[in-house]
């Protein structure tokens, strides 16, 4: 099941890469790749504010849990404009979606705990689909020059 879930997840990624991809031959880093996709509109803003994006497009490697545009409009309303004020906790929870590494989903494994940049871990869980925390991942394995990048549908919470 484990081994079925990921060769999906990994085929739907294969699918979903040309849209990342563009039609340049060089991949582009995490960031640029991103911008590309056009649905992390808010990561990205979120991202500036915080004074991330140099990082994101940085050597790497990196592994990013991305939620998309939908995920931050799910946020309580308000939520956003607070996090946007307050760039210690917005660093905070940006951070906590960044893992050191290349980490493809071939990589994960049902209860493993990753250490994420901010020093807080997540849990992942693998079974009909493939989760982080509370997000599931809705696209994997997006390859970029720095790194990975991993689509998911919330926006994950880091422990306080």
């Amino acid at each position: 099941m484990l081994r079925t879930t990921l060769l999906s997840m990994t085929a739907a990624a294969a699918l979903a890469a040309p849209a990342f991809a563009g039609s340049h031959s060089e991949m582009k880093d995490i960031v640029a790749t991103a911008q590309e996709a056009g649905n992390f509109s808010t990561l990205l803003q979120a991202a500036e504010a915080a004074g991330l994006v140099e990082t994101l497009a940085g050597e790497g490697p990196l592994t990013v849990f991305a939620p998309t545009d939908e995920a931050f409009a799910a946020l309580p309303e308000g939520t956003l404009e607070e996090l946007l004020a307050d760039t210690d906790q917005l660093t905070q929870i940006l951070t906590y979606h960044v893992v050191e590494g290349a980490v493809m989903s071939s990589d994960l494994s049902d209860g493993q705990m990753v250490a994420t940049v901010n020093g807080a871990e997540a849990e992942v869980s693998v079974g009909d689909s493939v989760m982080i925390g509370d997000a599931t991942v809705t696209t994997a394995d997006i390859e970029a020059s720095n790194g990975v990048i991993h689509v998911i549908d919330s926006v994950l919470m880091p422990p306080m």
